[in-house]
């Protein structure tokens, strides 16, 4: 057992260091974090321009889900997916909470405009936030997990690790809306490092979480790499090593000279393993997207140049990085292309809350670079999934994960991608 140590002095804690991984015996539990000013905490990052300068309107279908998941929200301010043993059960309310479907269900809420302290959903949201941060204080150092609670959809289906990296993605996405709450904006800039430690302490030697369990266990592995990722981005203190090791493993999914796609971790279905891939490279993909076009439009490279590690390098990039860098491109534009392929979105045969997380991280993806791709994908994906939503609002799953929760909110996050400011905003 070993510790892990990460700081958010870059969030305004300076000097505190937050041990989460040790055991109960060895290390106390850490005292509460001082109050943050309202000025350290991020800035919101603007909307990503996909029409004439602005997202996409929202559809009113998906007012339709909004409004279902914001009322199928529990007491308690969690959203619960049921478990795996009872997947008959569909009624939101007769289901106990879970973190992993309570922070997905929350960013569905908060990318579609509302916040914590504005907007329609600003109830259910500041709800959902003090739900999962009591949820990661009531677990003492040493454990894995942020709940006792077992056997639920998404942590068979995924793996036991998904509450953590749903609900870091969450924190990390609600903290700049906060400054209205200094104590709140302390417990949960805590709560994330709590989070962020836990994923870097139970990650596998190959990057992944797979030995974590879940059925398609690739799904839970790029859920924590996107966990990783937004709080690099939002200017938390990260486990480099483990970012890279995340999204090595991803690379590892896809070979884009010979189309192969390792599904072994992924119940045997290429849609899992492609979408993440797709969605663990886009950042750097569209890095070298912008660094060739730049230096095309200033001279320095010719109007045919390639984006290769050559091209790279002459640009300034070290050799591993320029390598590295289009290896990503190479395989995002190859699952762009395995994406076209409606044999491939099928998935598992029919739709289930895999299905739908899938095309939530192709939306995400797309939607980082813009353009032709991301309003054919959303073409498809509109009339895909309006013609398959419930008639109270909801959307449901035929295997595995079916839970109305579940599939309501990642299908919400589908059609809302060019909302996120967060995740998809380009470097």
């Amino acid at each position: 057992m070993f510790t892990r140590l990460l700081t958010t002095a870059s969030l305004g804690l300076a000097g505190l260091a937050l041990w989460f991984f040790a055991t109960p015996t060895s290390t106390p539990v850490p005292p509460p974090p001082p109050p943050i000013h309202p000025i350290n905490l991020p800035t919101p990052p603007p909307l990503p321009p996909t029409i004439d300068g602005e997202p996409r309107p929202i559809p009113a279908f998906i007012h339709r889900g909004l409004d279902w998941l914001a009322a199928a929200q529990l007491e308690s301010g969690g959203w619960g997916a049921g478990t795996h043993a009872h997947q008959d059960i569909r009624d939101p309310k007769a289901v106990a909470a879970d973190p992993a479907t309570t922070a997905f269900a929350a960013m569905a809420l908060l990318r579609t405009g509302s916040t914590p302290a504005s907007g329609p959903y600003r109830d259910q949201l500041r709800r959902a936030l003090v739900f999962l941060v009591d949820q990661v204080e009531s677990q003492l150092p040493g454990t894995a997990n942020i709940t006792d609670l077992t056997g639920t959809q998404p942590q068979i289906k995924l793996g036991q690790n998904i509450d953590v990296s749903m609900t870091a993605q969450f924190f990390t996405r609600a903290l700049p809306y906060l400054a209205d709450d200094e104590a709140l904006a302390g417990r949960v800039q805590q709560a994330l490092g709590v989070c962020l430690n836990k994923l870097a302490a139970t990650q596998s030697a190959d990057g992944s979480w797979n030995d974590r369990g879940g059925w398609a266990a690739v799904l839970q592995s790029a859920m924590a790499n996107n966990a990783f990722e937004m709080a690099d981005e939002a200017g938390v203190a990260v486990d480099k090593d483990a970012l890279e090791k995340s999204r090595r493993y991803q690379r590892s999914n896809v070979d884009a000279a010979t189309g192969e796609v390792r599904t072994e971790s992924a119940a045997g279905v290429s849609l899992y393993s492609i979408a993440s891939n797709q969605r663990a490279t886009a950042k750097e993909a569209q890095q070298v997207r912008d660094a060739i076009a730049g230096a095309k439009s200033r001279g320095e490279l010719a109007p045919s140049a390639e984006p290769t590690a050559q091209a790279l390098q002459s640009l300034g990039y070290a050799a591993d990085e320029a390598e590295r860098l289009e290896e990503s491109f190479r395989q995002n534009e190859a699952t762009r292309t395995m994406l076209n392929d409606d044999a491939v979105l099928q998935g598992f045969g029919n739709n289930g809350g895999e299905e739908f997380l899938s095309y939530m991280m192709t939306s995400e993806s797309l939607a980082h670079a813009g353009g032709e791709d991301w309003s054919a994908w959303y073409e498809k994906m509109n009339e895909r999934l309006s013609a398959i939503q419930n008639g109270d609002g909801s959307w449901s799953g035929h295997h595995c994960i079916t839970s109305p929760v579940f599939c309501t909110a990642a299908v919400i996050m589908t059609m809302t991608a060019d909302r996120d400011g967060a995740s998809t905003r380009k470097s």
